[in-house]
């Protein structure tokens, strides 16, 4: 199983940013990930970032898509796809009512209709081809050309059966949030593995996002979690998984604890069937440095 950083941005400078990603690569992990949020923009950031940091693979978890017309995402992912020397994952999603009707309105009717049309315009315009795609919720006509620039791995965010069957069939794979080992052994992979075979397409790549805490306070950790992110267990696609899994809150899906109990939790993401684990260091300073260094540890211990 692959590993990487999560980096969410905010409240970090673009050197701190960058500073992480190096971080990561020093460390000898395997990727970093930048997320889309109301902060700076991820590949923007992402392409800063592969041109100053050689050697480990960038993506992004997620870019929304209601806001970028497929033309636009294709541009700037092909674009850092090129200065990254072609180490780009491109990790799309809806994102959640909350956000696209509260904060960009956007009517969020339908979102898997939206997905599965933003696909299949993208999917040929990340190829170089050019596009004539008329759906019911967008339109494309047009292509985009960046010499040197391979199609990037595009992952879907995928929680719920109708988005896993979508990720199968359209994308390489999914990036999933809040999702035990668990619910990616019982529900995840059969899902989109299952989609993607009745599709002729190979075995889908499985990333899962963690937050992790190697600490001595982990009940600590956790509410702290509760207390900054715990409003995010209302929106819709993570209430669903979240009950899925028996959690009253996104707070119980952390993983935390010393070293020791760490490992062995994110082993069992592995025995699940995840083929890559984005890990997202939460706590103190020193407990954010605790996490990196068992995750450096846990990537030697392999070579």
């Amino acid at each position: 199983m692959r590993t990487g950083l999560y980096i969410s941005g905010v409240g970090l400078s673009l050197d701190a940013m960058i500073g992480q990603v190096r971080t990561a690569a020093e460390a000898g992990l395997d990727s970093a990930f930048f997320s889309q949020l109301t902060s700076w923009d991820a590949l923007t950031v992402l392409t800063l970032s592969a041109s100053q940091v050689p050697g480990i693979d960038l993506g992004t978890a997620i870019v929304q898509t209601y806001p970028r017309h497929p033309l636009v995402l294709a541009g700037q992912a092909l674009t850092a796809q090129a200065v990254s020397g072609n180490r780009l994952t491109l990790g799309i999603g809806p994102s959640h009512q909350q956000v696209i009707e509260g904060q960009f309105g956007y009517s969020y009717d339908r979102p898997a209709r939206h997905i599965r049309e933003y696909l299949s315009a993208l999917r040929p315009l990340l190829r170089g081809e050019h596009v004539e795609y008329r759906g019911q919720t967008l339109t494309a006509s047009g292509q985009v050309d960046v010499p040197g620039a391979k199609p990037p791995s595009v992952l879907l965010s995928a929680l719920g059966p109708v988005m896993l069957r979508v990720a199968g069939q359209l994308a390489d794979g999914t990036v999933t949030v809040w999702t035990g080992p668990e619910a990616i052994a019982d529900h995840i992979r059969p899902a989109i593995t299952r989609a993607a075979s009745e599709a002729g397409r190979p075995d889908p790549r499985i990333v899962a996002t963690v937050m992790v805490s190697v600490t001595a306070d982990p009940d600590g950790v956790r509410q702290r979690v509760a207390d900054q992110v715990g409003f995010t267990a209302s929106f819709s696609s993570y209430r669903t998984i979240l009950d899925r899994q028996g959690k009253a809150g996104v707070h119980e899906t952390v993983v935390a604890g010393d070293e020791t109990t760490v490992e062995k939790a994110l082993l069992r993401y592995a025995e699940a069937g995840a083929t890559e684990l984005v890990v997202s260091p939460f706590g103190t300073e020193h407990e954010r440095s605790r996490t990196i260094e068992l995750l450096a540890s846990l990537r030697g211990s392999r070579r």
